[in-house]
């Protein structure tokens, strides 16, 4: 079963097209990398995957439910409100620069989404997190601040914090990018892991991690 369909996305940026037509499908348990140079469209075609923007035409149909479709008249439709809700709450977006709130512990990171979105108690976000850090190795650092980390385990993190909101997809956009080698590789275990426990993914990067469908670029 597909979780996401993309049919012949089209996304302008003045007059520039950067996505010509993109058409794609991904199932329940497969990992879908996008390889490319910089500026070839990659990250664009994941914002619009994850409503971060607006297409030109084109279909998104994620979960079953349509994020946007293109009539036959050529007008762009968009989902309501709630339908666009349930569909962001079954994907997870993993930055290239981490993304944390420096002033939150590691913990109140994980821990703060699932309080507000999913009305967790405490000590249940607690107790996720907290599995979750566990997972990461980093079951130390809950207590730990963003800048006293490496820039691997401030990534870790964002993939903990990204899990505990239970998606369906799991989004990366470039996430070694801003990791030196030894770093990377520690990235490349996660999500190596994550691959091996079936977990749906969507992995855009510059770098070849593994066989892949290459869609741009």
């Amino acid at each position: 079963m597909s979780i996401i369909e993309v049919i012949n996305l089209k996304k302008t940026f003045t007059s520039l097209e950067v996505l010509k037509g993109i058409s794609f499908s991904l199932n329940e348990g497969e990992v879908l990398s996008i390889i490319g140079p910089s500026g070839s469209g990659k990250s664009t075609l994941l914002r619009c995957i994850t409503n971060l923007e607006r297409v030109e035409s084109g279909t998104i149909i994620i979960g079953g439910d349509t994020l946007v479709e293109t009539s036959r008249e050529g007008k762009v439709l968009y989902a309501d409100k709630e339908t666009t809700s349930r569909i962001g709450q079954r994907l997870g977006l993993v930055f290239q620069n981490f993304n944390l709130f420096p002033h939150f512990s590691v913990l109140r990171n994980i821990t703060e989404a699932p309080r507000h979105l999913f009305k967790y108690s405490k000590e249940e976000a607690t107790e996720l997190a907290l599995s979750l850090l566990e997972k990461m190795g980093l079951a130390d650092k809950a207590g730990a601040y963003p800048y006293q980390l490496s820039g691997g385990q401030q990534q870790r993190v964002s993939i903990a914090r990204a899990l505990a909101l239970h998606p369906q997809v799991l989004c990366f956009d470039e996430p070694t990018s801003a990791l030196d080698p030894e770093l990377t590789g520690e990235i490349l275990a996660v999500i190596k892991e994550l691959a091996n426990e079936q977990m749906t993914m969507v992995v855009v990067t510059t770098r070849w991690l593994s066989p892949a469908t290459s869609l741009i670029g």
